[in-house]
C-alpha cells in the first residue's frame, strides 16, 4: 500500500503542472487584464506600463508561469487587481464553499444511495419506474432553474428559508443550496447504484450468500453493496472538486461568498492572479480526491490489493 501511495503521488506532479499550465495559458488569452482594470476607459500608456510592471505582465509568458509557480510552492498566489492578496480571498472563500459541499456530498450519499439501493432491490415495480421517471425530470432541468424555483417558493411565497444566505454561511442556511447544488448529481448517483445493485443481484456470490441462508440484511449489506458501491464511490470522489469548482450558479442565486462567486468576480475583472490561484487549489482536490477514491477501493473489496 505504502509503495502505491508513493506511486500516485509521484503521478499526481506531472499532471499538476501540465493543468497549472494550461489553465494559466488559457487565462492569459482571455484578453488584456489592464484593458479590464481600467474599466471603460483606455489606460494612459504610462499607467498602463507600470501597472504591466507592477503585476509581471510585461514578461514572456512562460516566465510569468515560472515565477507563478515558484510563489505557489512558498505560499503566495499573488495579488488581485483590487490590491488584495489571493490568500485572504481563499480564506474567505473556501470554507464557505467546503460547508455548501460537505452539505451537497451528504445528500448525494445519504439520498442517492439509499433511493438507488430501494429501487435496485425492486427493479421493474412501481417504485422504480417512478424513481427513474423522477431522476430523469431532475437531470433535465438546468440548476438555476431548480435553484430560481426553491427560493422563489421557499424563500419568497412561503417563507421557509431566507431568499439570500447570511454572510456568515452558516451550515443550516445552507441546506437548501446545497441540494440545489447536488441535484444532479444525486440523481446520478441514484440511477448509478440502482444500475449496480440490479446487476450485482443477480450475481454468483449473492445466490451463494442467500443459499447458504444467511440473514438478508447481511447479504444487502455485506456482500452486495460492497461490490456495487465501486462505481458510485468513483463518481462521488470525482464530484467533490466538480461541486467546488462548480459553484458559480448556486452561490450566485442564493449570494452566497464562496469560490464560486470569486470565481465568476475574477474571470468578469479578468483578474488573473485570481482565476488562476483558486483554480491551482482545485486543481489539488481533484487530485486529492482521485487517490481517496482509488484508496477506498481496497476498503470496498478485499480482492483488491495494491503493491
Amino acid at each position: 500500500m505504502g509503495r502505491y501511495v508513493i506511486r500516485r503521488l509521484l503521478q499526481m506532479i506531472p499532471v499538476f503542472f501540465g493543468a497549472t499550465l494550461l489553465i494559466f495559458l488559457m487565462v492569459n488569452v482571455m484578453g488584456d487584464p489592464i484593458a479590464g482594470l481600467c474599466g471603460d476607459r483606455q489606460c494612459e500608456p504610462a499607467t498602463a506600463a507600470r501597472l504591466r510592471a507592477e503585476f509581471g505582465l510585461d514578461k514572456p509568458v512562460w516566465q510569468q508561469y515560472l515565477t507563478y509557480m515558484g510563489n505557489v510552492f512558498t505560499g503566495d498566489f499573488g495579488t488581485a487587481f483590487n490590491g488584495q492578496k489571493v490568500t485572504e480571498l481563499m480564506g474567505t472563500a473556501f470554507p464557505v464553499t467546503i460547508r455548501l459541499t460537505v452539505v451537497a456530498i451528504v445528500f448525494e450519499i445519504v439520498i442517492g444511495i439509499s433511493l438507488g439501493v430501494l429501487t435496485g432491490l425492486r427493479r421493474g415495480r412501481p417504485v422504480d419506474t417512478g424513481a427513474l421517471l423522477v431522476t430523469l425530470v431532475v437531470i433535465s432541468i438546468p440548476t438555476f432553474v431548480t435553484g430560481l424555483l426553491l427560493q422563489l417558493l421557499l424563500g419568497v411565497k412561503w417563507g421557509v428559508i431566507r431568499p439570500a444566505v447570511s454572510p456568515d454561511a452558516k451550515l443550516d442556511e445552507l441546506l437548501i443550496p446545497g441540494l440545489v447544488l447536488a441535484s444532479v448529481s444525486l440523481a446520478y448517483v441514484t440511477r448509478l447504484t440502482r444500475t449496480s445493485v440490479a446487476e450485482n443481484s443477480r450475481a454468483d456470490y449473492v445466490r451463494t450468500a442467500v443459499a447458504k441462508g444467511l440473514p438478508r440484511r447481511r447479504v444487502i449489506s455485506r456482500h452486495l453493496l460492497r461490490n456495487s458501491l465501486i462505481p458510485v464511490v468513483t463518481f462521488i470522489g470525482t464530484d467533490v472538486g466538480a461541486l467546488m469548482g462548480g459553484a458559480i450558479v448556486t452561490e450566485r442565486i442564493f449570494n452566497i461568498h464562496g469560490v464560486g462567486f470569486q470565481l465568476y468576480q475574477g474571470i468578469v475583472r479578468q483578474s488573473s492572479q485570481t482565476v488562476v490561484g483558486f483554480v491551482t487549489v482545485l486543481v489539488l482536490v481533484f487530485l486529492l480526491a482521485n487517490l481517496i477514491v482509488d484508496l477506498l477501493y481496497a476498503v470496498l473489496d478485499p480482492r483488491i490489493r495494491y503493491a
